[in-house]
């Protein structure tokens, strides 16, 4: 079977996997396959698994907080702020999840942070409109 070369970079690492029969991944229009052979593409990956196979190997799971990916000339590069990769889908999976709720919880504390903010300028623009400046 034709295989192609995936290189994995984030911030802090890079890896090249040759031999790689088949990587599937999700963007905004759904999940899709890339084999060897596939046409030049370029698409960005949504946050979640995303998944490679080496001949004659299991498949790899990455967790992905969205990525550039770029397939040209037999080599799929994968670019992102930081990945994780295990063959285990229940510890990917896990890991995931624990990375979304600590993401929802960041999330809710500058949205909470946001409100205060507006409120205390609301109300100094209505002790300003009333004559009372501070």
């Amino acid at each position: 079977m034709n295989t192609f070369v995936v290189h994995l970079q984030d911030a802090m690492q890079y890896e090249r996997v040759d031999g790689v029969e088949s990587f599937v991944g999700a963007d905004a229009s759904g999940s899709f396959g890339i084999q060897a052979g596939h046409e030049r593409m370029i698409t960005s990956l949504v946050f979640g698994l995303a998944r490679y196979r080496r001949s004659g190997e299991p498949w790899q799971y990455l967790a992905l907080p969205r990525a550039l990916l770029y397939m040209t000339g037999g080599e799929l590069f994968v670019s992102t702020r930081r990945f994780l990769r295990d063959p285990d889908y229940r510890r990917m999976s896990d890991a995931l999840s624990a990375r979304l709720r600590a993401e929802e919880q960041d999330l809710a504390q500058v949205r909470d942070s946001l409100r205060r903010m507006e409120e205390a300028m609301f109300k100094r623009l209505w002790e300003l409109s009333r004559g009372r400046a501070l």
